[in-house]
């Protein structure tokens, strides 16, 4: 006997549940999929994809040709300013040291006989013995050797810092990230000078440069936040913040995108350059806001719901009860009564004429009813919403089963002419 009670109690309660859900007051015997206002924290954020770098960074490459002879250094070592990292073969480049010396003794040489040839002609010159046209030329040899002179000094200094050249020095102090040569590999400085190690400064301070489409550049504000995730450690989520945003823009597939750098903190050197870092721009924040799913925000109501409630109005204000803040959610009543007040003269209790977003919800004696609120910052997931009516717990209706959606244009709230007749779906 007592196994037949729990089962008719458990029956019963089960009646009572589908009953609430599926009343017919307000929707003909619809059911409705409920979401609960709840209190939390709400982020907008613009996600992009960007590659992790050093700040800096120095191609280290050569001036001159020749066989690498020597390596001083490899991947992933630290080098300082001014160390050898690599000697290219000298055995030409002094060669032509040498040659050039000789030259300049030449040169020197030339230049002393033409100097003492141009003194014997100026003394005959003088005694009448040669003509002006001797003159000139032995002045001309002589100016043409001096020239000749500087000419060949010029070329063993150049042969001198070629052979300087063929030491190859790190130009900053930082981490090797690449070596593209081996010792006996020739290289070629004809025409353009071959990358022979890459550099970066201090990889304890790298940058992510991100791709973002414009249509969100707008919300990205230097000095503001971000967080990224790379997949090396996808269960952990690092900080950064943006630096610059960068005027010059980039299409892909006909998508304008902008390049935002963000700096980032690499103290510990668990990231490395070239990883794939996922990016979050932090564009707003809310903190302990009341929030609602997007669906409840998107939600149409059906003819049957705009129907009843127009109904219910019409009731309240047929008793003399207009219900200007009376009976709203959680206030002992059905909440008809306050539906018409916050839709006339653009809602109240909403500074600076903002354009409220209906809510549809379901109070606490299982009618349906729908008033204004003002939407916020959303992540997407949910949204933050206010309004002087609303209270965490309330069930806003996010979807229904059955009936046929109202036309979005219906205002439950408006009045209807007297005698006239609403069209489906309208008042």
């Amino acid at each position: 006997m007592k196994k037949w009670l729990i089962l008719a109690a458990i029956a019963a309660a089960a009646g009572a549940v589908a009953w609430f859900l599926t009343r017919g007051d307000d929707g003909g015997g619809e059911t409705y999929r409920l979401a609960e206002v709840s209190r939390g924290d709400v982020e907008e954020v613009v996600t992009s994809t960007g590659t992790l770098d050093a700040v800096t960074k120095v191609q280290v490459g050569t001036q001159v040709s020749g066989l690498i002879a020597t390596i001083g250094a490899d991947f992933n070592d630290r080098v300082s300013a001014g160390q050898v990292i690599a000697v290219i073969d000298t055995t030409l480049l002094a060669s032509e040291v040498r040659s050039a010396r000789a030259n300049v003794a030449r040169a020197e040489a030339e230049r002393n006989d033409a100097q003492r040839e141009l003194a014997r002609t100026q003394e005959l010159f003088r005694e009448q013995l040669v003509s002006q046209t001797d003159l000139d030329k032995a002045l001309y040899a002589a100016e043409s050797s001096a020239a000749s002179l500087v000419s060949a000094r010029v070329g063993l200094d150049r042969a001198s810092n070629n052979l300087k050249y063929a030491t190859i020095r790190a130009p900053i102090s930082g981490t090797v990230v690449e070596r593209n040569v081996d010792v006996g590999q020739t290289v070629a400085a004809n025409f353009s000078a071959p990358q022979l190690f890459l550099i970066a400064e201090d990889l304890a301070r790298m940058q992510i440069l991100a791709a973002v489409d414009e249509s969100d550049i707008g919300k990205i504000v230097e000095g503001r936040p971000a967080r990224f995730t790379v997949q090396a450690h996808d269960d952990e989520q690092f900080q950064g913040t943006v630096r610059q945003v960068r005027l010059q823009s980039t299409v892909a597939e006909n998508v304008v995108n902008y390049t935002v750098v963000v700096d980032v903190d690499n103290t510990d050197g668990r990231l490395l350059p070239g990883m794939t870092a996922t990016v979050d721009f932090v564009v707003s924040r809310a903190e302990s806001v009341l929030t609602v799913p997007n669906a409840a925000l998107r939600f149409k109501p059906t003819e049957a719901m705009v129907a009843a409630l127009q109904a219910r109005r019409a009731k309240m204000a047929a008793e003399g009860g207009r219900g200007a803040g009376a009976g709203g959610p959680g206030a002992g009543g059905s909440g008809a009564g306050g539906q018409g007040a916050g839709m006339h003269g653009g809602g109240a209790g909403f500074a600076g004429g903002a354009k409220p977003t209906l809510l549809w919800y379901q109070d606490e004696d299982g009618t349906i009813g729908a008033r204004p609120v003002r939407v916020g910052v959303s992540d997407g997931t949910v949204t933050e919403i206010t309004a002087p009516w609303l209270r965490e717990g309330l069930q806003a209706v996010a979807g229904v089963t059955g009936g046929t959606v109202a036309a979005t244009s219906t205002n439950p709230f408006q009045s209807q002419p007297a005698g006239s007749r609403p069209p489906p779906g309208g008042f």
